[in-house]
């Protein structure tokens, strides 16, 4: 091999080394940045939503620290990953009969061919009616059929006698039905707010609600000795939704309606944390709109993945 011959092969080294590490720190820039989604919706001093907002018109801060939104998008159009939650124990159980019909309707008003949706029932047990499905005749038809979950017996371990699993049904749902799927999640919980018996606290549901970028909606349904529709209050507002109380005389059909409203009227908000630690811990977030005399509905942050 000739001199040229050796400098050549020396040259064609290098470049084989230069982009076997560029290949490396590729990979590990994509393994490193994170992109937090955050969707939210805006609304009037008269309660009225906009739709109408730019990404200029946006502004978030995480832990007080503003941040470079990277995507921004009307949601209109985008698939939904719809969760319905029904207590079927107690004072809840008159929905059952009541209500089956007006839950098909809105199932058939939000749901659109691209869209999904499941139905789970909670009380002594948490049990999926229907699992996901653009199908509103079959999310129908499984509401038609729910009706109370029999008691299942006292838990193994000695612990309180399950009744009304609502913490658990939350966290079930968010980490093994929501978190793997891409796009919009939000789950509809109808119950009175009381949680008995169930392993899974209310902070921890939050928290997994938010790991699944979840929203939460909750319907009070109005119990006869005790109120926890200030419960389903925290369950909600942390991850962007909110808590209607059926106690106030306002319809189910009405507030199915809102519902239906905020998330065909959600904007998508999404940047690269600066703070790039992978840590697990907890993240606020403020969303602010520049334009005078209207109010952000968010969730409050999220977790940093390990």
């Amino acid at each position: 091999m000739g001199r040229d011959d050796c400098d050549l092969a020396v040259r064609l080294v290098r470049i084989i080394l230069l982009l076997a590490a560029a290949a490396v720190a590729a990979a590990q820039i994509k393994v490193d940045v994170k992109v937090v989604n955050v969707l939210c919706t805006v609304s009037d001093g008269r309660g009225a939503l906009v739709k109408d907002l730019t990404r200029d018109d946006f502004e978030i801060r995480e832990n007080g620290k503003r941040q470079t939104i990277r995507y921004f998008a009307r949601e209109t159009d985008l698939p939904l990953t719809l969760a319905l939650l029904v207590d079927v124990s107690g004072s809840v159980r008159r929905f059952l009969q009541a209500e089956k019909e007006t839950a098909t309707q809105f199932f058939r008003e939000v749901l659109r061919p691209q869209d999904q949706a499941m139905l789970t029932g909670f009380s002594s047990t948490v049990v999926v009616w229907r699992d996901f499905t653009p199908s509103v005749p079959l999310l129908g038809e499984a509401l038609q059929g729910m009706h109370a979950v029999p008691f299942k017996g006292l838990p193994k371990d000695g612990g309180p006698m399950p009744t009304t699993l609502l913490h658990d049904a939350v966290s079930s749902t968010a980490m093994n039905k929501l978190k793997g799927v891409a796009g919009r999640k939000a789950m509809v919980i109808i119950s009175d707010g009381i949680d008995i018996g169930s392993r899974t606290s209310l902070e921890v549901a939050v928290r997994q609600a938010q790991t699944a970028n979840a929203i939460v909606y909750s319907i009070c349904y109005p119990a006869p000795h005790e109120s926890g529709c200030g419960y389903l209050k925290n369950l909600s507002e942390p991850t962007g939704g909110r808590m209607f109380d059926l106690g106030s005389k306002r319809p189910l059909a009405e507030i199915f309606r809102i519902i239906e409203d905020e998330l065909r009227s959600q904007y998508s908000l999404a940047f690269v944390p600066e703070n790039t630690a992978h840590d697990g811990t907890f993240r606020k977030l403020q969303v602010r709109v520049r334009r005078g005399g209207l109010r952000v509905q968010a969730r409050k942050g999220y977790y940093a993945e390990e």
